[in-house]
């Protein structure tokens, strides 16, 4: 065949079209604890861009986005991890949780920040031999958020008194032909003026007493929220950012994604496919 593909399951039933892609991998960030809350985990992050071992892809195959985790809106519910993504047989874990006081955060692709005296969360909960995250930041003792774990560094500890730890920093890819930074984990709530930031990479900036303002994670990038400031009532967490799917076929063969919010895109001769949502390629 040309372009570069190959054709599985000859015979009366026919076959689909077989692609070898570069692929990045993001899943879905971690929602963030509430009151002092732990900062949320960036979620998993898997690629082979550049130069690592390619993903087959089937003609019609399901490419699935994870969701950002949900945020703990009070003492409870508390917040959850985000979703994984998937394409063809590599997977990414979603970024866990972030505690309210006294929990720990939860694992994830990069964990969750504990809040008040919890410990964050481990990071490459899928046990890749290439981590997927780091963990997250352990809570101060004084009404602080520790920050949640990024691909690239761990989050911070709250340093207390009363102050939040940082996101650690995702990383940045180019397999989209410019350089783009994924899975960054959300920074700890705090209970002062202070204010912890996200990582680079999406990672949402942890809240504080006096203005009470913690961001979400950033959507298609798998950021972790940042957590809930300190304050009564009770200030609530964010949820976290949708991971992302991008896969690059360096024949330049024609794509096509479904639904519409997702993208096909050039660079350099190879076509790239994106992947905000849950959808399908054919080519």
């Amino acid at each position: 065949m040309s372009f570069g593909y190959r054709i599985l399951g000859f015979g009366a039933g026919g076959g689909a079209a077989v692609l070898e892609f570069d692929y990045l991998v993001v899943a879905g960030g971690g929602g963030s604890g509430s009151d002092d809350g732990g900062g949320g985990g960036g979620g998993g992050y898997r690629t082979s861009y550049p130069g690592g071992t390619k993903v087959e892809i089937a003609s019609g195959s399901t490419i699935t986005v994870g969701l950002g985790g949900t945020a703990s809106t009070g003492p409870s519910p508390d917040a959850t991890s985000g979703g994984t993504s998937t394409a063809g047989d590599i997977s990414s874990t979603g970024g866990g949780g972030g505690g309210n006081p006294g929990q720990n955060g939860l694992d994830g692709g990069s964990g969750g920040g504990g809040a008040l005296n919890g410990s964050g969360g481990s990071g490459n909960a899928g046990s890749y031999p290439v981590a997927e995250g780091k963990d997250g930041g352990n809570g101060g003792g004084n009404n602080s958020g520790g920050g949640g774990g990024g691909h690239n560094a761990a989050g911070s500890n709250g340093p207390g008194p009363q102050v939040g730890g940082a996101g650690g920093d995702g990383t940045a890819n180019s397999i989209t032909g410019s350089a783009t930074p994924y899975a960054g984990g959300g920074g700890g709530g705090s209970n002062s003026s202070n204010i912890a930031n996200g990582g680079n990479g999406g990672g949402g900036q942890g809240g504080n007493r006096s203005n009470g303002t913690n961001q979400a994670g950033d959507d298609g990038k798998g950021g972790g929220a940042g957590g809930g400031p300190g304050g009564s009532p009770v200030r609530v967490g964010e949820d976290g950012g949708t991971g992302a799917v991008i896969l690059r076929d360096p024949t330049g063969t024609s794509l096509t994604v479904a639904p519409g919010s997702n993208q096909t895109s050039t660079d350099s001769g190879a076509t790239i496919a994106t992947f905000n949502v849950s959808g399908t390629i054919s080519f």
